[in-house]
């Protein structure tokens, strides 16, 4: 299943020059309501159609979401907003979040998750609670992406395996294998490509084989990119940071995705059937820098607003 197809490198291509545009062809990337208001017009920063995800961060208002919903729609956009499993009250609350949703803004795909608080505000703990609902299909919604966890969520497994997490991912599997949803995995963001590899590689070897939309870290300064890798839990791949913090040289220099990249998109050149389907940008250092840096290294370039208007 291919939601955004890749533009692949061709078989003459040198191999021994980075090519990272088989790999940022058809990315998304993920705003809040707060980081896109401060963007006068979001056309002039991504190509028409891009998927734009609509953090939900616990306290926003919705009508805050339905309006940066409704306007990323208006502007070109496909929208993915959040449905966090643990701030949503109960079925009314769900129900009234789809309709809003739905009627200002057009909007037809979600990304269901738990949430970032540990403690629920009300019926729901998880995002298969939300699927059981019913209520997506009833309203034609054709995406339900859901959360990949390629260095394990201790949230969800406090003993450091990853026993509950798979356990989750068979079942979603199972619910994408009896519907015709169409489904992906949106991942946390990681530094290094071989976990990422080995996980993926994993995750075929069970059966499971929803497509992963993988999370990457935009260019940002190393000691932002350190404070959010700690507070959202990234694994073992944070040693690729807190090395380049101890290169004085470094330190100071934004951090750029670019090896990561290299190496995940000469992964998919010589495993064209890998899992890892599209890259999903968190633009820590800024969506303006997140954009620029995805144009400048093989990504969709972006036509002028008044052209695509």
């Amino acid at each position: 299943m291919s939601l955004l197809p890749f533009r692949r490198k061709s078989a003459s291509s040198d191999t021994a020059v980075p090519v990272l545009d088989g790999i940022l062809a058809g990315y998304s990337i993920e705003v809040m309501p707060r980081t896109a208001e401060k963007i006068s017009d979001f056309r002039a920063l991504l190509p028409k159609g891009t998927r734009v995800y609509i953090a939900h961060i616990d306290g926003t208002p919705i009508e805050d979401m339905v309006a940066t919903a409704k306007r990323l729609a208006g502007e070109g956009f496909d929208v993915m907003p959040h449905f966090p499993a643990r701030i949503i009250r109960d079925r009314a609350t769900l129900a009234d979040w789809i309709a809003r949703y739905q009627g200002e803004a057009d909007v037809h795909q979600a990304l269901l998750l738990g949430g970032g608080v540990s403690t629920p505000h009300g019926d729901f703990d998880n995002s298969m609670q939300l699927i059981e609902t019913g209520l997506f299909d009833r309203a034609g919604f054709t995406h339900l992406h859901v959360a990949g966890h390629p260095e394990g969520n201790r949230d969800i497994d406090p003993d450091g395996s990853d026993a509950m997490v798979m356990q989750a991912l068979h079942w979603k599997q199972a619910f994408s294998n009896r519907t015709d949803a169409r489904m992906a995995m949106a991942t946390q963001f990681a530094f290094e490509a071989a976990p990422v590899i080995a996980w993926a590689e994993r995750l075929r070897a069970e059966g499971i084989t929803l497509p992963i939309h993988l999370g990457i870290a935009g260019p940002a300064k190393l000691q932002t990119l350190i404070r959010f890798a700690i507070a959202c839990g990234v694994g073992p791949s944070l040693k690729v940071l807190q090395k380049r913090a101890l290169d004085v040289t470094k330190l100071l220099l934004p951090y750029e995705p670019t090896e990561i990249l290299s190496d995940l998109a000469a992964h998919r050149s010589s495993h064209p059937d890998s899992l890892i389907e599209q890259i999903h940008l968190f633009p820590l250092g800024g969506i303006k820098i997140a954009a620029q840096f995805a144009i400048d290294h093989g990504g969709p370039a972006t036509l002028p607003a008044l052209a695509q208007a």
